[in-house]
């Protein structure tokens, strides 16, 4: 995966992403006063190759200026009928507000599609605000089975 958005660089994460990538969720969950759980909730960020690249799923990085703003990526999940899960994506503040999200969800979508997935799940908790608007204005519908303790919401779309 390599494209671009205005002047923001979506590519297939690599190895020295890890540290880049991190930190960047790291400083958005800080913002939603969410901790950072590198044994838990996060795990699958520090192990990309093992939760994403293994698996069929892709990890993406967002680059402005050679710097790493933003994250997203989706794993297959064993719930639903060829399910994939949406993860990490988060953006740093100053990047929001220009369509990059909506453009990064579609974008995504359109992947998963591409490799034969027929549903998309989504978790993610209430305090992240753009998140759940985003979601509930692509067509993302309210469901049950929240897994990750850290989210109250849960999302699915067929595609």
């Amino acid at each position: 995966m390599k494209t671009y958005y205005k002047d923001f660089l979506i590519r297939d994460w690599q190895p020295g992403d890890r540290n880049p990538a991190a930190e960047t969720i790291s400083t958005v969950l800080a913002e939603y006063s969410i901790i950072f759980e590198p044994r838990g909730a996060d795990i699958d960020v520090l192990e990309i190759e093992t939760y994403y690249q293994e698996t069929g799923g892709e990890f993406w990085v967002i680059e402005q200026e050679g710097k790493v703003v933003g994250t997203s990526g989706y794993y297959p999940v064993k719930r639903g009928e060829k399910s994939v899960e949406i993860r990490k994506m988060y953006l740093l503040p100053d990047v929001r507000g220009n369509g990059l999200g909506r453009y990064l969800l579609k974008e995504l979508e359109n992947a998963i599609a591409n490799r034969g997935f027929q549903e998309i799940w989504i978790e993610t908790a209430s305090v992240l605000k753009e998140a759940v608007n985003l979601y509930e204005r692509s067509g993302y519908q309210p469901t049950t089975g929240i897994e990750t303790k850290r989210c109250d919401r849960i999302y699915i779309k067929k595609i």
